[in-house]
């Protein structure tokens, strides 16, 4: 087949007809269309467009900032806004540039945007604007982004009925098609009506991609004749009276508005019931959709809609919605039901218009026809309830076995998903090497308030921290119950975006009241939540510091990890202080106990904006790597309270759990360094780890093309897993490769707060033409395949809905990774055979496909981001994807990054799916890395491998003492608890844990064993390497005056000469002559192995059948005796 030529440049090339497009790029051509349309209609436009992020609007800037060099040539100009009022009052001000003579060009088309609570906020300026109209040639949209199920927001949001409050009509698409196409229709009418014009955006719309038609003339928008304009028209007037606009608003825009819809009929009817229609639904947006994905999973077509007297009114103004085109579709019908998500906007003009009437039709919506709900305000609608609805009215009036079987089984499918119950939920959380992992912390005792955006997040973490208000309202709800509390004081959080945004208000409002708040202003440099764009006003710390003394703050501090950053130019207050990461609590004590309003500013770079400026070489990028020596860790999880990140996982080895760093994932923020524990070591020179074999190798060809899918209407694909894992770009790739092949393709991007190390869903719906895809979203089993790059997201109930047993092919990567809740619980695994199992069910035995993609990826690859091609490959050797592999590949060259890396990884899917164990013989062994990593597969190799450690941490004496009690107790459970097994095992491995406790000796024999330096060679890269250990030796470490714990000090490479040294001395270890012997934790462990073996010579005389089960328990208790110092100390209690 050959592929289509295409480039990236396509989308706002307006010679291009066909084009594939995400909804923010359909609304970055759409500008260019609107002006290319003026041009060729003879006149000279502008273009203006701002407003402020939020989702699902949070990547619309950042399109138009990535097209600016198309953009300004066509005078169209991108101006971000301070917050949403201000960009709507400057919108405002583009509708006046020519009533004074004074403009440029013949008109400014405007487009604002803002998210549901940018709607609100900016209520007041929307009433003034839309009452003062619009210019001739220039027009206003208004973008309001809605998240309906409050994925990315602190309520969920309608804003229809704001508009309506202010009388701005409403246009709502139901795909990115009409994105553009509304978007144009909606210019002309804010010209012709002189009012602004709504254009709501949801998730389902905006934040899909599709294969769309892009020309200019694509649309022959008409003029209503049949409407009289009023003396002086209906745009913007200079010299104008309140009354006078009131006027004009009430007795003529509404009628111009209605005129316009009907003249262009975007209000249209799909099917129109046959000779005798009986049911009619009425439908808008994306409940469109949900009605064309009812109509597909009840199998009715438009002949079978026909023929049962089903017809389908789709709205595309809901307010104000056209009284003449209803009445026509009402005609003849017996009930109507209207789909439309969350309040009734619709429903409630239809009851209005159709009262009365005769032959008045029965009306549902909201609710059923004896008054239960049917489709609620609350969350979103499901597809399948809108199924169940119309089938089970449609078979009142026909009878059709097909449709009722159908409709029984969506009835059984929803109640089992009603009743399913997830086994594991991954949460969104803060990213690897976050600032908000340190800024958030409050000191023990004291509490604090959640901010909006990433701050969010800590209130699903355990740091004292509950409660927010809404954006700029920060700190202000403590003005009201500070003086009936007994708390005295109380920190707030606040980003720095939040803070230019309006949060500098409620900073005045709370000086000005007097109450004892501290302030933590987060200056992380970028929007994190929405993609790290630049913050809006760019004020520097020192600009903030200088602000918030002005405004009469008691005390200003400032916190950073990169304190070499502030130069002697900066103006700093009187008084300010700097300090670094390390006096974060004492800072915030101090500040608890001044009076009145303090502020402490935490300046630490985004660490996602880190990663992508290093990417571009704009962001110092320090040439060391963290690493963790397996050895010496005792698996406390310190380092993941210290640090809170998710990069420090789990790794299970031969002596137990321990820790290690996703070097892939980490942005070396390097605060786990400060886990009270002798493991960490920081590698100057050192690289990622690059795989052993990127080409492929000669004797493990690529297999043959394997026979590829039909695809019937559609074939629906579901990408899962871990937001900011490259599923959104497995997603893309694929819907790009789609495109190459001439298809129809839908792609529609589900992540909202996921995106921060959450669940992410990528649904893609692949078609012979566009004009077969209705609704992208796949619904319940409605997948032809499923590629989980996280088995805990793959296993999401939502997820296991949408597979059919022995149709849906689940390819599924078994990498363990665990949530953010692992930083908190050492305990936490993930239950990964209930996982499989739940998995299996879902798609069938024969068509659930595990594969640890990760191990293999970072093996042979170097990244374990390669995973998801390697998945891909995978699905696409199996006969699972209906795409060849040649526009697979084209696709990731045109998306340009690591292009080499992805096309061998697709590769080595397509192997691993014919030879998998031929695959795996490329990857280094675990014991290769560290003998550690080969776990142990009886009780007899578990004892040997401990003598033999034993042997070497102090003496053969030693480890036969160990092996001696080992044997007595094997010998006792087979003759006193026959047949039972488990208790010599535990004793096998927490004997040992206690005899080989790792005092100074000991950390210095396993720095200098060759297996620490094979683990660091098998894990980074890099020439010359310079390792620095972090270390709080008891004779040399200072005291934190606040905790009281030691503070950990950096040794240089000479340190490996010391341990050299120590290690000889290890026979001093438990003697009078033993200068570390005498310290309460040294004694300590002797202790626990002396109380330990008394416990084992007690169960050597009281064992029984009836108690073994409590003799394993209790000789399983040093498994929690993990740490180092005050660590182990509190781990023992």
């Amino acid at each position: 087949m050959a592929l289509k030529k295409v480039t990236l440049a396509d989308k706002y090339d307006l010679t291009q007809d066909r084009i594939f497009v995400t909804g923010y790029q359909a609304l970055v051509r759409m500008c260019l269309v609107q002006k290319e349309r003026d041009r060729r209609a003879g006149l000279n436009t502008a273009g203006f467009i701002t407003g402020y992020r939020g989702s699902p609007l949070g990547g619309l800037d950042y399109q138009f900032q990535r097209a600016e060099s198309v953009l300004t040539p066509n005078d169209i100009r991108f101006q971000p806004g301070l917050n949403e009022d201000l960009a709507a009052t400057a919108l405002w001000g583009s509708q006046q540039a020519e009533l004074r003579g004074e403009g440029k060009f013949d008109g400014v088309f405007g487009m604002w945007y803002g998210k549901g609570p940018g709607v609100d906020r900016s209520g007041d300026v929307l009433r003034h604007a839309n009452f003062a109209g619009t210019s001739k040639h220039g027009g206003v949209l208004a973008l309001m982004g809605d998240d309906h199920t409050a994925e990315s927001s602190t309520t969920a949001h309608q804003s229809e009925f704001n508009f309506v409050d202010v009388m701005i009509p409403i246009l709502n698409p139901a795909g990115v098609q009409e994105i553009i196409d509304y978007g144009l229709y909606g210019w002309a009418m804010s010209r012709f009506c002189g009012t602004w014009v709504g254009l709501k955006c949801m998730h389902e719309t905006v934040e899909s991609t599709a294969v769309i038609e892009g020309h200019p003339e694509r649309l022959d928008i008409v003029i209503p004749s049949d409407f009289v304009m009023p003396d002086g028209g209906l745009n913007i007037r200079l010299r104008d009276t309140i009354l006078g606009m009131e006027a004009r608003l009430h007795d003529y825009k509404r009628d111009a508005m209605l005129a316009f819809v009907r003249a262009n009929k975007l209000n249209r009817v799909i099917t129109s019931g046959g000779r005798t229609p009986k049911i009619g639904v009425i439908t808008v947006g994306k409940s469109y959709l949900d009605v064309r994905q009812a109509l597909d999973e009840l199998g009715l077509d438009e002949v079978k809609c026909n023929d049962y007297g089903l017809r389908i009114h789709k709205v595309a103004c809901p307010w104000p919605l056209s009284q003449r085109e209803l009445k026509e579709f009402a005609e003849g019908l017996e009930l109507i039901i209207v789909v439309e998500e969350k309040r009734s906007l619709i429903e409630v003009q239809v009851r209005e218009e159709l009262y009365g009437t005769a032959n008045q039709p029965t009306c549902i919506g909201k609710k059923d026809e004896q008054g239960n709900w049917l489709f609620p305000v609350k969350a979103a609608l499901d597809p399948n309830d809108v199924a169940i609805c119309i089938g089970e009215r449609l078979l009142r009036y026909v009878s059709d076995e097909n449709l009722a079987g159908r409709v029984a089984r969506l009835k059984e499918a929803q109640a089992a998903l009603a009743q399913a119950q997830d086994v594991a939920v991954r949460l969104p959380y803060f990213c690897s090497g976050c600032p908000h992992n340190t800024s958030t912390v409050v000191p023990d005792g004291m509490r604090a308030y959640a901010g909006i955006g990433c701050h969010f997040m800590v209130q699903w973490m355990d740091r004292n921290t509950l409660g927010f208000t809404h954006m700029g309202g920060e700190g202000a709800n403590w003005i009201g119950e500070a003086p009936f509390s007994n708390r005295q004081h109380v920190f707030q959080n606040l980003g720095d975006g939040t803070y230019n945004h309006s949060g500098y208000m409620a900073i005045r409002a709370a000086i000005a009241s007097g109450v004892n708040i501290t302030y933590k202003i987060l200056y992380n440099d970028a929007v994190a939540m929405t993609g790290g764009q630049k913050n809006d006003g760019g004020l520097s710390v020192d600009q903030i510091a200088r602000q918030v003394v002005a405004e009469g703050a008691k005390r200003v501090v400032l916190v950073s990890d990169e304190r070499w950053r502030y130069t002697k130019d900066m103006q700093w207050p009187p008084g300010m202080t700097i300090h670094g990461r390390e006096d974060l609590d004492a800072v915030q004590r101090e500040l608890a106990a001044i009076p009145g309003c303090t502020v402490l500013i935490y300046d630490q770079t985004c660490a996602a904006e880190k990663r992508r400026r290093r990417k571009r070489g704009q962001y110092p990028d320090p040439d060391k790597r963290v690493i963790i020596n397996e050895l010496v860790c005792e698996g406390c999880g310190d380092c993941g309270v210290q640090s809170n990140c998710v990069s420090v996982q789990p790794l299970e080895t031969e002596f137990g759990r321990k820790r290690t760093i996703d070097q892939s994932n980490c942005n070396k923020d390097f605060s786990c360094v400060k886990g009270f524990c002798p493991s960490f070591v920081t590698v100057e020179g050192a690289t990622l780890k690059k795989g052993r074999s990127v080409a492929t190798p000669a004797d493990l060809p690529l297999p043959p093309d394997p026979v590829l899918p039909e695809i019937g209407q559609t074939y629906g694909i579901v990408v899962t897993g871990v937001g900011g894992t490259g599923i959104i770009t497995v997603g893309a790739i694929l819907g790009m490769a789609a495109h190459l092949e001439g298809k129809g393709v839908g792609v529609l991007d589900m992540a909202g707060l996921a995106q921060k190390g959450g669940a992410v869903q990528s649904h893609i719906r692949i078609a012979h033409r566009p004009d077969d895809i209705h609704a992208i979203r796949v619904a319940a089993r409605d997948a032809e395949l499923v590629i989980g790059g996280d088995i805990v997201v793959a296993g999401n109930k939502k997820v296991l809905a949408a597979a059919t047993p022995g149709r849906t092919h689940m390819v599924i990567n078994t990498a363990e990774v665990l949530p953010g809740e692992f930083t908190r619980n050492t305990e936490f695994s993930l239950p990964v055979e209930r996982l499989k199992r739940a998995i299996s069910n879902a798609a069938g035995r024969d068509h659930a496909h595990f594969v640890d993609a990760s191990r293999i990826a970072i093996g042979l690859l170097g990244q374990s981001i390669g995973a998801n091609m390697f998945l891909v490959g995978y699905a696409y050797q199996l006969g699972a994807l209906p795409l060849s592999a040649a526009a697979i590949e084209q696709a990731l060259e045109l998306n340009g990054e690591a292009v080499a890396m992805n096309i061998a990884a697709f590769r080595w899917g397509r192997r691993a799916a014919a030879d998998l164990p031929a695959v795996e013989a490329n990857l280094p062994r675990a014991e290769e890395i560290d003998p550690a990593r080969k776990l142990s597969q009886s009780l007899d190799e578990v004892v040997e491998r401990r003598v033999a450690f034993l042997t070497s941490y102090q003496s053969a004496r030693y480890a036969r003492r160990y092996r001696s009690l080992v044997e007595k107790i094997k010998a006792a459970e087979a003759a006193k608890a026959p047949g039972k097994s488990g208790l010599a095992d535990a004793v096998a491995r927490y004997l040992f844990k206690l005899m080989a406790y790792k005092d100074e000796y000991e950390v210095a024999r396993l720095y200098t064993d060759p297996s620490f330096e094979r683990q660091v060679r098998n894990e980074l890269g890099g020439e010359h390497l310079h390792y620095r250990v972090h270390l709080a030796p008891p004779l040399l470490a200072r005291k934190d005056p606040q905790t009281g714990v030691p503070r950990k000090m950096t040794f240089g490479p000479w340190i490996f000469s010391a341990f050299r040294l120590m290690a000889k001395f290890k026979f001093l270890r438990g003697t009078p002559l033993d200068p570390f012997g005498h310290t309460a934790e040294r004694q300590t462990e002797r202790t626990l192995i002396r109380d330990y073996e008394t416990l084992l010579g007690e169960i050597l005389e009281r064992l029984t059948p009836e108690n073994h089960h409590l003799a394993v328990g209790l000789a399983a208790i040093p498994e929690k005796i993990r740490g180092f110092g005050h660590i182990k100390m509190r781990n023992l209690k």
